[in-house]
């Protein structure tokens, strides 16, 4: 391959140095030969060596990094990093719930594999990693075995790639309507096939279990509740109620089924808008001893995070006025382009609108298999903070 085949930086990225994203702006040239979806040399301003990606030109993404050594992209490589995102997870127990790839966090940019007791769930969101599907499927089939993988790449950000939304048996057997998992000491019903995102909210597995520790005597509502995850741990956890609130009825039933699989008592599921329904409830005056707001992504670009502030504080002013004095609030955030700090700097409005003072308890984010590459913050996209209502 000869620098006429490869990619050329027009400027130096100190900030951005090990950052795996290589957008339009940042190019000064092209090679005509290699197809989008290619892996391709990249070199930087004065032509020396820069990094192995793969192209599309369709992308505003259009140079994602694989490796930052002169080294063939080949089957080999693919085994070999997801072997190390695999070994990173450690002994998983067989009946678990658990994030086996993580993308850019796991340097294997737009591939995601969740495993689901002994069942892999795949989604491809990139065209560079959907071109190696067949390659990916069988070192994920031969390293871990699994009974079956799935994939699940309906994503609408695949048509940002040129690419169709897919789902399917890629190996092995198909998965059962309903998958149990374990979750400490909860059993879970996951939705595989039809379910948001692979079917359950992995990166919040540890956040549901720092929630149930405050649940103990309390009146708990769980708001955008899905399928039930937060109120099954807040239940077990000795609360003394649990209302569950979110507008897919599909999700209710299956929130019904988790209760009634943990032997849950004193709980309930609302099929309701959780806006109008917190709206309805604050201006009832109801209180309840913790709050839980894990709604789905308000914002997934830049130009719509005002908005997306705009509905977090609401709901979050409505919550905050509906804990009892001690109360305590768990509230959560998915959208990367809502930073931390903007997420913190809208709480504190929501509590100065609400004439109530906050302590903050523990300042949480995404499960460790949802690992964070360092170079890239927005890997980091989960915010789970909670609070107590002085």
């Amino acid at each position: 391959m000869t620098a006429s085949d490869a990619a050329r930086l027009k400027v130096r990225r100190p900030e951005r140095a090990r950052h795996p994203w290589i957008f339009a702006g940042e190019i000064a040239g092209l090679p005509d030969g290699p197809q989008n979806g290619d892996v391709v040399r990249v070199l930087d301003q004065r032509g020396r060596f820069f990094a192995m990606a793969y192209l599309n030109r369709r992308s505003k993404i259009v140079l994602r990094v694989l490796s930052w050594e002169e080294e063939a992209i080949d089957a080999q490589f693919w085994r070999r990093r997801l072997k190390s995102a695999i070994a990173l997870r450690g002994a998983i127990p067989s009946a678990a719930g658990r994030r086996l790839v993580n993308a850019e966090g796991d340097r294997l940019p737009g591939l995601i594999v969740d495993s689901y007791a002994g069942w892999l769930v795949l989604q491809m969101s990139t065209l560079g990693i959907d071109k190696v599907r067949e390659t990916v499927v069988g070192a994920l089939y031969e390293l871990v075995a699994p009974h079956g993988i799935y994939e699940r790449s309906d994503l609408p950000e695949r048509a940002l790639e040129g690419l169709q939304e897919r789902t399917g048996v890629l190996a092995g057997d198909a998965p059962p309507e309903l998958v149990e998992i374990e979750e400490g000491p909860a059993r879970l019903l996951v939705d595989v096939v039809r379910g948001q995102k692979t079917g359950l909210f992995l990166d919040q597995r540890l956040n549901r279990a720092a929630a149930a520790r405050y649940a103990s005597g309390k009146h708990v509502a769980n708001c955008f509740a899905y399928t039930g995850a937060f109120g099954v741990h807040a239940s077990l956890g000795g609360a003394s109620e649990v209302l569950n609130v979110d507008i897919s009825s599909e999700a209710c039933r299956i929130a019904e089924r988790n209760l009634a699989l943990n032997h849950c008592v004193n709980t309930s599921v609302i099929e309701a808008n959780c806006f109008d329904w917190l709206r309805t409830a604050s201006d009832a005056g109801e209180t309840f001893g913790v709050v839980v707001l894990d709604p789905p992504a308000f914002a997934r670009s830049r130009s719509a995070f005002e908005g997306a502030l705009r509905g977090y504080k609401e709901i979050n002013l409505r919550a905050i006025r509906m804990l009892e004095p001690g109360g305590v609030l768990v509230t959560c955030s998915c959208s990367r382009p809502v930073t931390r700090e903007l997420f913190g700097q809208m709480l504190r409005e929501a509590a100065r609108d609400a004439r109530r003072d906050l302590q903050l308890l523990e300042d949480r984010g995404q499960a460790p298999d949802h690992p964070v590459l360092l170079a890239a913050p927005e890997t980091q996209y989960l915010k789970c903070l909670i609070l107590r209502a002085a």
